[in-house]
């Protein structure tokens, strides 16, 4: 999209473009970018070099020719001045009027900048965490809570009606195994020594689960039967649960939905899917097993969808889920994943186009693991054995409740989904402005200080006179705040969170520069008036930008 800025100067340049073409280029055909050094102009244009051939000019001379209408035009208010560049680039040098008036868009706005109607109302979910029920949240299911949480925060900005559903899968022999641990666990407290099972679970959280559960039943179940495997699944579930919900409410996340694995099976869901894909010829069989046609149209594998005994596979229940997602009416979907399940995710893909639904109906939002670092060594850890970090601890070691929230968010967000992240512990426990995540929120705190001392609020500047912002670091600012928008509909548009941490990053290192260097409360009114204004727009985009990544804005620090 182009920015308040960008769109001025496409729409001056398409205006003029007939007269120097013999054809009007629309502005939306007017690609305008942001110039890296100052002597190359505010922003340049290739347009010429694009548009040349239609026009029967070469590049150059298009360009001179689209400069010299844009020169001649009486009306035209947004150039300073033109340069051709090159092959026939427009460098293009503002004046601080129309600068200016990007930030009159912005204090006008307020809480609204930034939104937009792109989404067009269209019904969205995001699925995501969907960890299984046999252990509390670690700091790998925190980078996706964190991931999903701002990715809808971003469509809700963009336009778009965003429901947030959590999948738990409570079936199947995972769930068992935590069963019969827990049993274990719960026939240890009266003094008997038993083996965990074979793949089970080693985690001392569920002794304080078998504590609980003990209270309850009392000494009831001497042996692992099927009595004692439906009540140990049920406690062990329904406490995990409750755990989860606790620990992402902890984080400040939380769902609209949450949908269990069992209502699919119960409801008969899974044959009913199965028979669907069959009747359009999408499975074969091999080796007593059902399989999903993948590799012909364009999976990465042939993928087993029912075992040689009859248990359905993990993708075979997905299948099944996503159906009732489709038939629940949504206009899009987006499952919030690691990139280990690639495999899947691409057969996914393939049985949805095999159903018949629309391409692009389901998307994934791909993400890299979390590993933490603390004096330069990576912790090691794996939660089947027992040995990891819980979401909850994290929190609560780097400061606990909002504080704690804040910190693991921003860290989570801050590096793009795609890459692998290392959390620094050591860093993030700083309260020094080394930490990234204390700096952009002292930002916000810093301005909200210099209006108590003024004795103003921000909101009082929307009309206010602009004109005394004409230093390079203010004019820079205002086109910086002019790009929220577009960081907006980029992140949220290719999945990226990690563009608006940057963003609000640096927008907060130019602040601090900018304080340091110019006084805002000084003798002269109008100027002083003007620098607050500024400092109002600042105060909006940080504070927005915050809110999109979950975090809060303190007045105080």
């Amino acid at each position: 999209m182009h920015t308040h800025l960008e769109a001025l100067i496409a729409e001056t340049i398409a205006r003029v473009s007939e007269s120097a073409t013999g054809a009007k280029i629309p502005s939306e055909a007017v690609e305008v970018r942001a110039t890296e050094r100052a002597d190359h102009g505010d922003y340049a244009s290739n347009t010429a070099l694009v548009h040349a051939k239609a026009a029967g000019k070469n590049p150059r001379e298009l360009a001179a020719a689209l400069t010299e209408a844009i020169q001649g035009a009486d009306t035209d208010r947004v150039f300073e001045r033109i340069d051709v560049a090159g092959p026939g680039f427009l460098n293009l040098f503002l004046k601080p009027e129309t600068i200016q008036s990007a930030l009159h868009v912005l204090l006008t706005q307020d809480e609204a900048y930034g939104r937009s109607s792109f989404g067009a109302g269209k019904v969205i979910q995001l699925e995501f965490v969907s960890s299984n029920p046999t252990g509390p949240l670690t700091v790998g299911h925190g980078r996706q809570a964190v991931l999903g949480d701002v990715l809808a925060n971003l469509h809700e900005r963009l336009g778009y009606a965003v429901e947030r559903e959590y999948y738990f899968n409570d079936e199947g022999r995972q769930v068992d195994l935590l069963a019969e641990s827990l049993w274990v666990r719960y026939r240890e407290l009266m003094g008997e020594r038993r083996e965990i099972p074979e793949n089970g679970y080693q985690g001392e959280y569920l002794i304080d689960i078998a504590k609980a559960v003990r209270g309850d039943v009392g000494d009831a179940f001497e042996t692992f039967d099927d009595d004692a495997r439906v009540a140990f699944r049920k406690h062990a579930v329904d406490r995990m649960t409750t755990q989860i919900q606790g620990d992402l409410a902890k984080l400040g996340v939380h769902f609209d939905a949450w949908f269990s694995e069992t209502t699919l099976h119960r409801a008969g869901a899974v044959d009913a899917a199965l028979e669907e894909l069959r009747a359009r010829g999408a499975i074969f069989e091999e080796d007593g097993a059902l399989w999903l046609r993948a590799e012909e149209h364009g999976g990465a594998k042939d993928s087993v969808l029912i075992r040689s005994d009859g248990r359905p596979t993990y993708l075979m229940v997905d299948i099944a889920y996503h159906i009732d997602k489709h038939a629940r009416g949504y206009d899009h979907v987006i499952d919030v994943q690691g990139a280990d399940h690639h495999a899947e995710q691409s057969c996914m893909k393939v049985a949805m186009e095999l159903l018949g639904y629309e391409p692009g109906w389901l998307q994934y939002a791909v993400h890299q693991f979390v590993s933490l670092k603390e004096g330069g060594e990576t912790l090691k850890m794996s939660t089947r054995a027992g040995r990891f970090v819980t979401l909850h601890d994290l929190i609560e070691d780097l400061g606990g409740d909002e504080r704690g929230a804040d910190i693991v968010r921003w860290f989570m967000v801050s590096r793009k989904p795609e890459a692998h992240l290392d959390f620094d512990l050591d860093l993030a426990r700083s309260e020094s402005q080394d930490n990234p995540a204390t700096y952009v929120q002292y930002a916000h705190t810093r301005i909200a200080s210099i209006f108590r001392k003024a004795d103003v609020e921000p909101s009082s500047f929307a009309g206010a006179d602009l004109s005394p912002l004409t230093e390079p670091e203010e004019l820079d600012l205002i086109k910086a705040l002019d790009r929220f928008p577009a960081v907006i509909e980029t992140a949220g548009t290719e999945f990226a969170p990690h563009l608006v941490a940057d963003y609000a990053l640096q927008l907060s290192r130019s602040f601090h520069s900018y304080y340091d260097k110019h006084r805002v409360l000084g003798d002269n009114e109008n100027l002083t008036r003007a620098r607050l204004a500024l400092l109002a727009g600042l105060k909006i985009v940080l504070r927005e930008s915050l809110r999109i990544l979950g975090m809060s804005t303190p007045e105080e620090m």
